[in-house]
């Protein structure tokens, strides 16, 4: 049946009239057209060639013409003819959740928005907030709506699942019927895509609880409702799984639905070794199936002869053999980083003051704050020149002069040129407080010219911190084909901190690559890589990810005072 593929392109085309400004009853009609014909209770092809079109709800003579044409050739030269009357991108915002054509046409006429990029930036810039129609919540849900069409193999940004399921989460806890709950799965690992979102809950009444997970409020559609596991989808596409378990078998279902496949496949041997059977109701003695422990998931480990093994480390990396040795770092915590070093101001392309990304900073506990706005030549970014670097050092010194409790850095971003050398000469690099260095340009280069360009920019005696090391974005852009190996082996050796980008579309060094770094007694530094305050929130996704890399306090930059701080980077 084309049914949808009519209605669909019945759909656009009402859409591209709305984005030109056409009048209501013009669009209203192809969209009564479309929504008749999407769940019309008969084959569309069967009633064009029944010459039945004009007996359809809302189709007259010229839609009539217009289906037929769909039908018969597959396509519709009216429908190609709008759509080169219209940008080509404007159609892919469309798919966004939040922006109807109203919303498409104001971003296009006002601030020449025609891509999903250019709206990501201009998001994270706050050029949205200040539009009729839009409004600072607006632009926050539109910068969700693009994270969520960021997907790897159907998963969603880490952010985007801590949006939906902690709301989620929050609502389920409200259900009196539960007793203990948790989001388990790739989410309670902290991985940096996440697929559905998995809750665990106990109670001696699970279909209450049942009940109430599935009127949620955000709930699209009901995939499944049984006694033990639902499955919902919500209306940002995201799918929900619930399970409900009996209070004995609590911990060991945590255990089991949060481990990665190979963490658990590597527990269940473990235990048949030892004479136990480990599944998600319990542990039970393996010749007799007496119920050992499951209550409480530290039992099911402890156990096993294992320590805790935190939800971070279940990714059969070794944590299993660490834990039976007593050998498991104490992971570096969220409350021990005291400032962050990459944010990016009103000087080059943030959308807030330094002021008040200081005052923010301190909503966090921070001790230091660096501001680090890109370099000269990178003028897409508003990068600075040396002149309005005087200006902006000088402000930093005025403003550390009122503030109490913080202290403002005066960093830089500077890019490292095609030619491996800094973006700004050393007698300028040297009144920084910090120079961050990194690639901005040029991605395509072959692998050996660009890790020839990379070593030689953190060769620079300047040069403290090497950002976003392997220059990927989740989803859009491959890291750089390097020797990551070769790189780190180069950080100790120059002295260079490298660092784990927050930002949730890069968290780049990927936790692998800082795990590499830790073993190798190279230290990292996690940076968010604000261009908004609100970015800021994003450490604790670095965080996740120096945790899943092995990486405790000692390892990472930023967990120390500002006096063994600016002693770690020479200044």
């Amino acid at each position: 049946m084309k049914n949808k593929f009519v209605a669909d392109i019945l759909y656009q085309i009402a859409d591209l009239l709305d984005i030109k400004g056409e009048i209501f009853f013009k669009t209203r009609a192809y969209r009564i057209a479309a929504q008749t014909i999407e769940v019309l209770d008969e084959d569309i092809e069967t009633v064009v060639k029944e010459g039945r079109l004009e007996s359809i709800q809302g189709v007259g003579e010229a839609l009539a013409k217009k289906i037929k044409e769909i039908v018969e050739t597959g396509n519709l030269e009216y429908f190609e003819r709008l759509k080169k009357e219209i940008p080509e991108g404007l159609l892919e915002l469309l798919e966004l959740p939040g922006l109807g054509p109203k919303k498409v046409a104001a971003l296009y006429k006002s601030l020449g928005i025609t891509t999903v990029d250019a709206l990501g930036k201009a998001c994270i810039q706050g050029k949205l907030r200040d539009l009729d129609g839009f409004g600072e919540i607006t632009e926050r849900n539109i910068l969700r709506g693009i994270q969520l069409k960021e997907k790897t193999s159907g998963r969603v940004l880490l952010n985007v699942a801590y949006q939906d399921g902690n709301k989620y989460h929050d609502y389920i806890k409200k259900c009196r019927e539960v007793e203990d709950s948790a989001l388990a799965g790739s989410f309670r690992r902290k991985k940096e895509t996440i697929g559905d979102l998995d809750i665990l809950a106990s109670s001696e009444n699970p279909d209450e609880v049942m009940n109430h997970f599935v009127k949620y409020p955000d709930v699209s559609r009901i995939l499944m409702k049984g006694p033990t596991k639902s499955s919902v989808l919500l209306s940002d596409g995201l799918q929900v799984d619930l399970r409900v378990v009996k209070k004995e078998s609590y911990g060991a279902a945590l255990q089991y639905f949060t481990g990665s496949k190979e963490h658990n496949v590597k527990m269940r041997s473990l235990a048949i070794k030892k004479g136990y059977r480990l599944n998600e109701y319990g542990l039970f003695e393996k010749d007799t199936e007496k119920y050992v422990t499951g209550r409480v998931e530290k039992d099911v480990y402890s156990a096993l002869g294992l320590d805790y093994i935190e939800p971070e480390l279940r990714e059969n990396m070794g944590e299993i053999e660490a834990a039976s040795e007593g050998k498991l770092p104490r992971l570096v915590d969220y409350k021990d980083i005291l400032g962050d070093l990459h944010i990016h101001s009103i000087y080059s392309d943030g959308s807030d003051s330094i002021e008040t990304i200081a005052n923010h900073a301190q909503k966090f506990g921070y001790k230091y704050v660096g501001i680090a706005d890109h370099s000269q030549s990178l003028k897409i970014a508003g990068g600075l020149s040396e002149e309005t670097l005087i200006k902006k050092q000088k402000e930093i010194q005025q403003i550390n002069k009122k503030l109490e409790g913080i202290t403002v850095l005066f960093g830089t971003e500077c890019d490292i040129k095609k030619d491996g050398t800094l973006d700004y000469p050393n007698s300028v690099l040297a009144e920084f407080d910090f120079v961050i260095v990194g690639v901005h340009t040029a991605f395509k280069m072959d692998s050996k010219q660009m890790e020839s360009r990379i070593l030689s920019g953190i060769e620079n005696e300047y040069a403290n911190i090497l950002a976003h090391p392997t220059g990927r974005l989740i989803g859009r852009r491959e890291a750089f084909k390097i020797d990551i190996e070769n790189l780190i082996d180069a950080a100790k050796k120059t002295n260079t901190f490298l660092e784990i980008n927050s930002f949730p579309d890069r968290l780049d060094l990927n936790n692998v690559h800082a795990k590499l770094a830790k073993e190798k007694k190279v230290k990292c530094v996690i940076g968010t890589d604000s261009h908004s305050v609100a970015n800021m929130t994003y450490m604790e996704f670095g965080v996740a990810t120096a945790r899943r890399g092995w990486q405790e306090k000692s390892d990472i930059l930023n967990t120390y005072g500002l006096k063994d701080l600016k002693k770690m980077l020479g200044r």
